[in-house]
């Protein structure tokens, strides 16, 4: 399913960012939807490929009109300062991510995908009440719950 929208992903990319960064950004999204699904059922997959390329697209250009306001002879400000991520760093952010992905996945399944679909797939209170057949107010209650939920897991 993944690999048939893909096509259709790298398309819409390579009209966003062009065609050399189309196809690493392609890979990242598919990556990401793999991810996510290996953290559970993901109702439309093609539909959160789509999100999920759409944001990578939007990233990738607000990262490219940051980067044109720090460019000093060809070289960033990141290249100029040497600060490239150090390994006690990367591990870091690695094992926080982990912590992240860990306290998803101890959400119960009502509110992980209410929490998914709000916070991932950008839809509003009332699509998700909508897609789920319950009300705008039980979306609320489930949104406050895994985040509090989210918070005493990761504090």
């Amino acid at each position: 399913m993944i690999a048939s929208q893909s096509r259709d992903v790298v398309r819409f990319l390579t009209r966003k960012v062009g065609a050399d960064d189309a196809p690493d950004l392609a890979q990242e999204a598919v990556l990401r939807v793999l991810r996510h699904a290996e953290r559970g059922v993901v109702e439309n997959p093609a539909s959160l490929l789509r999100v999920t390329a759409m944001n990578l697209a939007r990233d990738f250009a607000r990262r490219r009109r940051t980067e044109g306001k720090y460019v000093v002879g060809g070289l960033t400000v990141d290249e100029l300062a040497g600060s490239a991520p150090s390994p006690a760093a990367r591990l870091e952010a690695t094992q926080s991510a982990s912590r992240v992905f860990d306290a998803l996945d101890s959400l119960s399944p009502r509110c992980r995908e209410v929490f998914v679909m709000r916070r991932f797939e950008n839809l509003h209170q009332e699509e998700i009440a909508r897609r789920l057949g319950i009300s705008r107010n039980m979306v609320e209650k489930h949104l406050r719950t895994a985040f509090r939920e989210l918070k005493q897991a990761l504090d």
